[in-house]
């Protein structure tokens, strides 16, 4: 038994009029605008045309697509429609890489100018910090209450502990240096008695009469 198909309506034509519901009309124009762009690309890639394509959204935000871009397709068609020359399009052409070549470089020199002043707006706070930061031991006694006087004299008897530690040990090692340095001096000498054929006991008892 052949099992009757149920017939296909069809593709649809769908009418041409304006979208009423606002979500669609921005799903709808989404979707259209990124097939022209294709389209736009195929043509560009398939036949080497230059093309230009600006869409403003119902929103008021530009879209566009241009092959080589957009200012070179605008101002070719400018030149070309008053000069119809060759000459004219590729004069265009330089004049918009020219004008975008501009453009870039006032952007760089906005944001390292925007850099530069951000550095020296940190050095600066830096430097106020620097310059307003106080030793606490410089603190006004005057001002501090019983808890913080205590506090205080607790820091600066740990301040004369560890300064006191400090310099016996800078002494130590200054003493050990000194010793190092006699005894050294002494074997120097001894070495130098002995290679004389000297006794450096009988000399040191000289010099010590």
């Amino acid at each position: 038994m052949v099992t009757k198909r149920k017939p296909s309506m069809g593709r649809q034509k769908i009418e041409i009029k304006r979208i009423q519901n606002e979500e669609a009309r921005q799903v709808c124009f989404s979707k259209r605008r990124t097939g022209l762009f294709k389209k736009a690309s195929e043509l560009s890639i398939l036949c080497g045309a230059e093309i230009g394509v600006v869409v403003f959204s119902p929103a008021g935000k530009a879209f566009s697509f241009g092959h080589p871009s957009v200012d070179a397709v605008v101002d070719r068609f400018l030149t070309d429609s008053s000069s119809g020359s060759n000459n004219g399009g590729q004069h265009g052409a330089a004049a918009a890489t020219v004008r975008e070549l501009n453009r870039q470089y006032v952007e760089l020199h906005g944001l390292l100018e925007a850099e530069k002043k951000r550095r020296e707006g940190v050095e600066a706070a830096m430097e106020r910090e620097r310059a307003g930061r106080a030793c606490w031991w410089d603190a006004n006694v005057d001002a501090l209450g019983v808890d913080e006087l205590q506090a205080f004299q607790k820091a600066l008897c740990d301040l004369r502990a560890a300064v006191a530690k400090r310099a016996d040990q800078l002494l130590h090692d200054a003493l050990s240096r000194k010793q190092q340095q006699q005894q050294q001096y002494v074997s120097e000498c001894h070495c130098a008695t002995s290679s004389f054929g000297l006794n450096f006991n009988n000399i040191c008892t000289i010099l010590l009469r």
